[in-house]
């Protein structure tokens, strides 16, 4: 029996929130660290756009998924990359999809400690709180991209 990967479709509220929040970065306004990516639809091969925070842990720059495998997930894996926008500002990038692993585990923490505010109740209880192991089980339900900006 195959189960479905895990994602948590947004509220009625939530996209009206997203559309705002889309906007804002779009006309240059960031709230905490959010920006609009931009990423090329799998199937339709029209730029799909959405409001992400980028988190940076150790140097490197990612995005998380919260809600699990959402559309621009499943994009991202085809298209490599994207383009986060800020106003006029607008930074391509290639994105590496990170394992399952430690280094994820660490990533997601510190993720949590950060935007755990925002996104703790897509997490089905886990937070930055939660042991190693509980934040490995979870890890698969929402996949991190390490993210390059092309020079």
């Amino acid at each position: 029996m195959s189960q479905q990967p895990y994602y948590l479709r947004a509220s009625a509220t939530a996209n009206r929130f997203n559309k705002v929040v889309g906007w804002l970065a779009r006309h240059g306004f960031s709230l905490m660290g959010s920006a609009e990516l931009s990423v090329r639809g799998r199937k339709s091969g029209q730029m799909q756009r959405i409001p992400v925070n980028t988190h940076t842990f150790e140097g490197d720059r990612y995005l998380v998924s919260a809600r699990g495998h959402s559309q621009w997930v499943r994009n991202m894996r085809v298209a490599g990359g994207g383009e986060l926008r800020l106003g006029r500002k607008v930074s391509r990038f290639t994105a590496v999809e990170i394992p399952d692993d430690a280094e994820k585990t660490r990533i997601i923490r510190a993720y949590l400690e950060r935007w755990g505010w925002e996104v703790n109740q897509y997490f089905q209880g886990i937070t930055a709180k939660s042991t190693d192991a509980e934040l490995l089980a979870a890890s698969p339900d929402h996949p991190v991209f390490r993210i390059t900006v092309e020079a």
